[in-house]
């Protein structure tokens, strides 16, 4: 079978890599173009039609100023579809691009399977009718998700497991010793604790939180602060927004710093979920612009409770959350204060974390979910 996947961001080149992997798997004649990163090229062996770079965009002046790209990289993918006429167009979150892309699939008659819902439930729930009217099949990374769509006359969503949960514990399994993964890192290990700081993968989120993140972290001279830097950022951008010389970061290594963490201070996103699997206590950080107004619009605009993942599969607060003008220096040492040492709220926090683990089972989401789709290509041939 032929098989188009279309990932937008770094999260979704993860997840869509092993889904690539777990389809071969399945299907033994898989042939597979796609836009995504390079975990999904070496999955596929062959490089992306486009790179999910090219797509990656924050904020509306950024949205704006690289609208012709998007413009672009749209034809692009719809004139790949055209060519290509895969079995299944599988879309990997991303709904702003994937449901423009999904609505062109329909017209073309082609079977649109989405991994990875669009967090409707969380706000811009309108793109359910999309969902609706162009996705054949919607495999669930949320045990709650299933139930909302039902409730919208959407019948056609599963929960699959979270490859969140297989990912992080594949990568504990390797963890180096902690004087190895300083001496690969270049890092001089002083012995200190650490504070790993998660300031979050577009460059509007490292520039909004990471300077509060470093004031929060030096008011612990105890600790050490170190960052684990995105892929696709270089690190001369880090040492701008920080302005500061004894700044360490590290690359392609956040599970393994998370390990050897006391603590972390993480942007809001999959890191969350990411962090508490690993075990590791948190404050969940999101500046933005930090206004006030800001914070009300949001609550208008969210649908739920929490922003967090932790907090959301559980259904109560586990991990503090801090948004926009609650989200200070002052803030984030006061809650960051008590998860360094033994307390009642790091151990509330670790015992949040085994109810989360249970409440998103054992299955490996993206094996699920390529049976899932094999089986349905195969019932359709």
């Amino acid at each position: 079978m032929k098989y188009m996947i279309v990932a937008g961001e770094a999260s979704g080149d993860l997840h869509a890599s092993g889904l690539i992997t777990a389809l071969r798997a399945a299907d033994g004649e898989a042939e597979f173009r796609f836009f995504g990163g390079d975990m999904m090229a070496k999955a596929a062996n062959r490089k992306p039609d486009l790179h999910y770079q090219e797509l990656n965009v924050m904020g509306f002046s950024e949205v704006i100023r690289k609208l012709p790209t998007v413009i672009k990289s749209l034809e692009k993918a719809r004139k790949l579809l055209e060519e290509f006429r895969p079995d299944m167009l599988v879309l990997v979150d991303f709904p702003s691009f994937n449901l423009k892309l999904a609505a062109h699939a329909k017209k073309l008659g082609l079977h649109t399977s989405y991994f990875i819902s669009p967090k409707v439930w969380a706000w811009k729930e309108f793109r359910v009718k999309a969902i609706r009217k162009y996705v054949d099949n919607l495999f669930c990374i949320l045990p709650f998700e299933p139930d909302f769509f039902r409730k919208r006359d959407y019948d056609r969503a599963v929960y699959v497991g979270n490859p969140s949960v297989k990912e992080m514990d594949e990568a504990l399994a390797h963890i180096p010793p902690r004087r190895h993964f300083f001496e690969r890192q270049g890092i001089v290990d002083t012995g200190q604790p650490v504070i790993a700081l998660l300031p979050g993968s577009r460059r509007g989120e490292i520039r909004n939180n990471l300077p509060l993140m470093i004031e929060a972290a030096k008011r612990f001279p105890s600790h050490r602060y170190i960052i684990a830097a995105a892929p696709a950022i270089p690190e001369k951008y880090y040492r701008e927004i920080a302005q500061d010389p004894g700044l360490t970061l590290v690359f392609g290594a956040t599970t393994t710093l998370l390990k050897y963490a006391d603590a972390a201070l993480v942007t809001s996103g999959t890191a969350t979920l990411e962090t508490a699997l690993i075990g590791t206590p948190q404050v969940v950080c999101y500046r933005a612009n930090g206004r006030k107004l800001s914070y009300k619009i949001m609550e208008k605009l969210l649908k739920v409770k929490y922003v967090s993942l932790p907090n959301l599969i559980v259904g109560h607060e586990i991990v503090p959350e801090l948004l926009v003008h609650l989200c200070t220096t002052d803030s984030i040492a006061r809650e960051l204060a008590p998860l360094l040492q033994p307390s009642p709220q790091r151990d509330q926090q670790l015992g949040g974390y085994k109810a989360m683990r249970r409440r998103l089972g054992t299955s490996v989401a993206t094996e699920q979910a390529a049976r899932l789709m094999y089986s349905s290509l195969k019932r359709e041939s």
